[in-house]
């Protein structure tokens, strides 16, 4: 069993409210005041959310290591 976590943050000030990511990885983003927020910001690997990290228009979404920090996507 891997004990890799990741965490999920969605820089306010690029995300342009397409939505994309919560149609991506349904359950993992939720719009909120017209932004997308992470549900949660320490999560399991899921193969969606580097999917929706790689296809957010203006690449608000950071995927990293949660134990060191290493950039996993975009």
């Amino acid at each position: 069993m891997s004990t890799t976590r990741w965490t999920l943050t969605v820089d306010q000030t690029m995300c342009c409210s397409s939505g994309m990511c919560a149609s991506i990885a349904d359950g993992r983003f939720h719009l909120d005041t017209g932004v997308s927020q992470p549900v949660a910001e320490e999560i399991d690997p899921d193969d969606a959310v580097l999917e929706a990290a790689r296809s957010c228009p203006t690449a608000a979404i950071s995927v990293r290591d949660a134990a060191d920090g290493t950039p996993i996507a975009p």
